[in-house]
């Protein structure tokens, strides 16, 4: 819950994701639900996956949870959660 304006949001979801695919490839039938600890952190994961969108769809199966119905994840949509999965 921490805020420290630093700038490093960047590097701190780089370093997430490096673990996720470091994670997936040891045990690549794990699925990993992820969520921001505000709103405004998860709307954050959402545009970093958006942005990397065609590097995560190639390696992951990425699922999307809002109102507690799951969905494929689509660019635009918004979701409260994330589930990760290696294809």
């Amino acid at each position: 819950m921490s805020v420290t304006n630093n700038g490093d949001s960047r590097k701190v979801l780089a370093t997430v994701a490096h673990i996720v695919y470091d994670f997936t490839t040891k045990h690549p039938n794990a699925r990993i639900i992820a969520r921001g600890s505000t709103a405004s952190r998860t709307r954050l994961y959402r545009m970093g996956i958006t942005n990397h969108w065609n590097e995560i769809n190639s390696d992951f199966k990425l699922f999307g949870r809002k109102n507690k119905i799951r969905q494929a994840f689509e660019i635009g949509k918004e979701y409260d959660t994330f589930l990760i999965q290696r294809r």
